[in-house]
């Protein structure tokens, strides 16, 4: 399997609800941007293609936030001085995968004001729509409060109002007018309703945006989102990156050949997206954790599980990543799966994560040096809990295996 067809709208929105997660329940921002931007650019004129593209860089807007109080700032504050930073994170992130590479521009100056944004040198275009995300964002920012309610339409007149009070200085006064025609009438609102969302955002999922992805294609995906995670914490940097490296080094040496291989490194890489649901306090608490805070960390796999499943949900990846804190006595979260349930995949990303969140400094503890993570590994065989050949395996290649988890 060196190919994948997929329906990349589909894996955007997907991928687009984890970003969701950042520290706080689902409120769908980024859809929402998207299906605003949406029903401008059709007021506009401009064509399906352009739209769906449009949504695309809506959806995954804020890709460089991956901190709580970075969401606060931006999601509380209508111009935040330090707005751009995610824009430059996000902008990196997407470069450096092919299959969205052609969004990153507009990342990059989704919250530049228009003043400032006219006068660079970007194809019209690009000014335009990087515009029109900013607007849509700073719109859904006031809107925030009254959503899934009536009250909406008490107070749309009000967020029309500061958006014509802002054309010219932050945004383009086409985009200005093209929102005011669009957004004055009450369907415009209403349709931001979490209940209509998805339906909307269904519209654009057919054979239009099926594409053939090749597996390097797919690890570039699986490479965006596991930098955004594990961003959340200087804990945790290149966290997910290193178990994937160690994982597909491992499966090598377990008898995996070829696109197995790809499959292990991509759900190594995605094993941690649903800890973009913890706060990032929790991960950076220096004490023991409450039990809330503990149950906090422990959904996490099962909403890597489930956003995978919107992903991958025709590939093992989603169970080989979602079963990473199972164990071999059954009592493993979130499935608490027997040990004959417990593929050989997901047993070699459970030890690449417990090798090298060991090998990581973390708040409460510095990193253990190799013996002593040899040694806490043999004794989580000899309690029942990791695959021991696994572990075998990892301990003859010792040496390798920790160069990846801490070089």
């Amino acid at each position: 399997m060196e190919y994948l067809k997929i329906d990349l709208h589909s894996v955007v929105t997907a991928l687009s609800s984890s970003l969701d997660l950042v520290g706080i329940d689902e409120v769908k921002h980024g859809k929402r941007v998207a299906i605003m931007a949406k029903n401008v650019a059709r007021e506009l004129g401009w064509s399906r293609t352009d739209c769906l593209t449009l949504m695309h860089a809506g959806m995954l807007h804020d890709c460089g936030v991956s901190r709580v109080q970075e969401h606060r700032n931006l999601s509380e504050t209508l111009e935040w001085d330090g707005a751009e930073a995610h824009c430059i994170r996000g902008e990196a992130y997407l470069r450096a995968c092919a299959p969205l590479a052609h969004l990153a521009t507009d990342i990059r100056y989704h919250h530049t004001l228009w003043e400032t944004l006219v006068d660079l040198p970007l194809e019209a275009s690009t000014r335009l729509r990087a515009n029109l995300i900013y607007l849509a964002d700073r719109v859904d920012t006031l809107q925030l409060p009254f959503i899934g309610t009536e009250q909406i339409l008490l107070e749309y007149p009000a967020i029309l109002d500061y958006a014509r009070k802002q054309a010219g200085r932050m945004f383009a006064p086409e985009l200005v007018e093209a929102f005011a025609q669009a957004a004055d009438e009450e369907a415009f609102w209403l349709s931001m309703d979490p209940e209509y969302l998805d339906e909307e955002l269904g519209e654009f999922s057919s054979h239009q945006t099926q594409v053939t992805l090749n597996l390097n294609d797919l690890r570039a995906l699986a490479l965006l989102f596991s930098r955004v995670v594990d961003a959340k914490s200087h804990y945790t940097e290149e966290h997910s990156q290193r178990v994937a490296k160690i994982a597909r080094y491992l499966a090598g040496h377990l008898g995996k050949t070829g696109p197995e291989l790809d499959l292990i490194e991509i759900a190594g890489l995605l094993h941690d997206i649903g800890k973009l649901r913890v706060d990032e306090a929790i991960i950076e608490k220096p004490d023991k954790l409450t039990e809330r805070e503990y149950a906090c960390i422990r959904r996490h796999s099962y909403d890597t599980y489930r956003i995978l499943r919107r992903v991958f949900g025709h590939t093992p990846i989603p169970v080989w990543a979602g079963y990473h804190h199972e164990n071999l006595l059954g009592l493993g979260y979130p499935f608490k799966r027997a040990p004959k349930e417990i593929g050989l995949e997901a047993r070699i990303i459970c030890v690449a994560d417990v090798f090298q969140a060991l090998a990581q400094n973390r708040s409460y503890r510095g990193r253990m040096p190799q013996d002593e993570i040899i040694k806490h590994l043999k004794e989580r065989v000899e309690q029942g809990t990791l695959d021991g050949h696994v572990v075998s395996v990892l301990i003859d290649q010792a040496d390798e295996c920790y160069r990846l988890a801490t070089a």
